[in-house]
C-alpha cells in the first residue's frame, strides 16, 4: 500500500479530477448505510480528520480547499470575538439541497472546525444551519477556550 503524505499541499489538489455524482452516492447513500445512526457524528469527525491532512495557513487556504474539493464556495461573512460565521454557496450546494437524498453538511462542519483550529491556533467547534429557502448553508465556528 502506498503511504500517504502527512500533509498534502494545496497545489496537489489540482491533480484531482472527478465528477460529483459518484461523490454524492458515496456521501449520502453508502456512508450513512455503513455508519448507521452514528453517521452525523462520525462524518463530523471524518471531516476533522481530513482537515488534518492538508497544509493550511489562512482562511483563504480553507476556501481554496472547499472550492477545489467541490464542497462549495465558502465565504467568511461575520467575525465576532469568539465566533466566525461562514456561508457556503454554489450551484453544487443548491443541487445537493434539491437532490433526492437528505443532504447534510456534517463533514464540511468538521473539516471547517479543524481547519479553523489549525489556522487560528484555538480550539474550535462548528455547527451548521441549512436555509432551504435560499439554498444556503451557514457555519458558525465557535472558539471553545
Amino acid at each position: 500500500m502506498k503511504k500517504q503524505p502527512s500533509n498534502i499541499p494545496i497545489s496537489k489538489l489540482e491533480d484531482l479530477h472527478t465528477a460529483g455524482a459518484g461523490f454524492d452516492v458515496l456521501r449520502y447513500i453508502a456512508l450513512p448505510d455503513l455508519l448507521g445512526e452514528e453517521s452525523p457524528t462520525l462524518l463530523y469527525f471524518i471531516g476533522r480528520n481530513l482537515a488534518r491532512k492538508f497544509e493550511m495557513e489562512s482562511i483563504d487556504d480553507i476556501t481554496v480547499i472547499f472550492d477545489t474539493l467541490g464542497l462549495g464556495k465558502l465565504e467568511l461573512v461575520k467575525e465576532k470575538k469568539k465566533e466566525k460565521i461562514f456561508h457556503l454557496l454554489s450551484d453544487s450546494v443548491v443541487l445537493r439541497l434539491k437532490g433526492p437524498f437528505n443532504a447534510d453538511f456534517r463533514l464540511e462542519a468538521g473539516f471547517l472546525a479543524e481547519a479553523m483550529q489549525r489556522v487560528e491556533g484555538v480550539e474550535c467547534e462548528c455547527r451548521e444551519e441549512i436555509n432551504q429557502r435560499i439554498h444556503q448553508v451557514q457555519f458558525s465556528v465557535l472558539y471553545t477556550n
